[in-house]
């Protein structure tokens, strides 16, 4: 997934995170959608809830993607493709008669949506915005398509994953970071983010901005939060940052800086289980490596 993060053109003002919702099937902004049957065609504009519905068994109901969405490899190559989350080909979706349309607020604009609504029947709308979330993402789509037994797996799996990486998160000394997302200009992710929740239970604090209150803020060079950040995390996406990089900004900020599997933070579904072990492996092995090199 190479794009940037919405900064602008959200389609909903979200529910709160962590909020528990009565009716399985209502969304972020509180539609509640009728019980789909198996002739549902779905179409989605998030590359990680699209490998989601692949590991719900829904991959034969999923008519449309966006380019981004590029797992699981091997079977979403089936899928035709209507262009980025950004800017999809709006007659191009319509000409594959989609009953539902997935979307996301921070990765779709508010006026694509909008306009979408106009010929998909059900737009269903997703915020998750810390890990715990995926589990009412997963029971919301389990809930829909009839795939509920599929959607309490991955909710207890997701369960065992976080209290691990909590687990891990509380044998160290909770450490503030800089995450970055971009470069010219540097980019990184506030803490009231996805990302910024994810790196929370890991025991990494992401520090605040100069003047900024923007999801996903820009840093100048001479910012403060370099300062501030006892290490700097450097994101393998959006920007694909690559390891020469990383030891350029270790040298030119004086910190350490460790390159980070973007989807491994970032993504829901079945791939932020994955990201929450992967993430208790990181915060061990960056903690070991700091004691021999002490």
């Amino acid at each position: 997934m190479r794009r940037l993060p919405a900064r602008q053109g959200n389609p909903v003002r979200p529910a709160e995170s962590g909020v528990t919702v009565p009716d399985p099937r209502m969304d972020w902004v509180g539609t509640s959608h009728a019980k789909a049957n198996a002739t549902a065609r779905i179409a989605c504009l998030v590359p990680s809830i699209t490998e989601l519905l692949f590991a719900l068994d829904l991959g034969p109901q999923v008519v449309a993607r966006t380019g981004f969405c590029v797992h699981p490899r091997d079977a979403v190559r089936r899928v035709p493709k209507i262009g980025g989350t950004k800017d999809p080909d709006l007659s191009r979706l319509r000409t594959l008669s989609p009953t539902h349309l997935i979307v996301n607020v921070d990765e779709n604009r508010r006026e694509v949506v909008d306009a979408a609504r106009a010929f998909v029947p059900s737009v269903i709308v997703t915020h998750p915005q810390c890990p715990e979330d995926n589990v009412r993402l997963y029971r919301l789509l389990g809930a829909v398509f009839d795939r509920d037994i599929a959607a309490a797996r991955l909710g207890d799996a997701l369960t065992v994953a976080l209290d691990g990486l909590r687990s891990v998160a509380a044998t160290l000394p909770r450490e503030p970071v800089i995450y970055l997302i971009w470069k010219k200009p540097w980019m990184s992710v506030a803490a009231p983010t996805y990302i910024g929740a994810t790196l929370a239970a890991a025991g990494w604090d992401v520090v605040s901005v100069a003047d900024s209150a923007a999801r996903y803020p820009t840093l100048a060079d001479d910012d403060g939060a370099w300062g501030r950040a006892r290490r700097i995390l450097v994101s393998s996406e959006p920007f694909a940052f690559r390891a020469r990089e990383v030891a350029s900004i270790a040298a030119a900020k004086g910190r350490p800086a460790h390159l980070v599997d973007g989807e491994m933070t970032s993504w829901y579904g079945p791939r932020a289980i994955a990201g929450l072990h992967y993430l208790a492996n990181l915060r061990q092995e960056i903690a070991q490596s700091s004691i021999a090199g002490a």
